[in-house]
């Protein structure tokens, strides 16, 4: 990322397989990763793989950068408190609206009639045997 700023280093070399974090204390964690149709064992548990201790803000985003060190970016603000750019455009002019030709009244439909009801049908007969 072009402008993180790194916190802790720590120089950890990332393998295959494993999702690198950082955990709550402020640690560099992995777990293993499970693939579709893989359930995950019960002896696997997250690792601490260097212990650098980084107190967290909540107005930044920490990850493992591509050295192994701890970096940390500005949390994008969202919603409405974002200020949209004015632009220096000046709006075109509308041009006049042309008047619509006049509609010669719409014909009224004519009556259908009342739609027959089907017949009730007899009870299937029985078979003797």
């Amino acid at each position: 990322m072009a402008n993180a700023e790194k916190v802790a280093k720590a120089g950890v070399t990332r393998e295959g397989g494993w999702l690198y974090y950082i955990d709550k204390s402020g640690n560099i964690a992995r777990s293993r990763m499970v693939r579709g149709g893989q359930k995950k064992k019960p002896g696997d548990k997250p690792e601490v793989i260097a212990k650098t201790g980084v107190t967290r803000d909540n107005n930044y985003i920490y990850f493992m950068d591509d050295a192994g060190d701890v970096a940390r970016v500005p949390r994008s603000k969202g919603g409405t408190a974002r200020s949209k750019k004015k632009s220096t455009k000046k709006p075109a002019k509308k041009a006049p609206a042309k008047k619509a030709a006049k509609k010669a009244p719409a014909k009224k439909a004519a009556k259908k009639a009342p739609a027959k009801k089907a017949a009730k049908k007899a009870p299937a007969k029985k078979k003797k045997k």
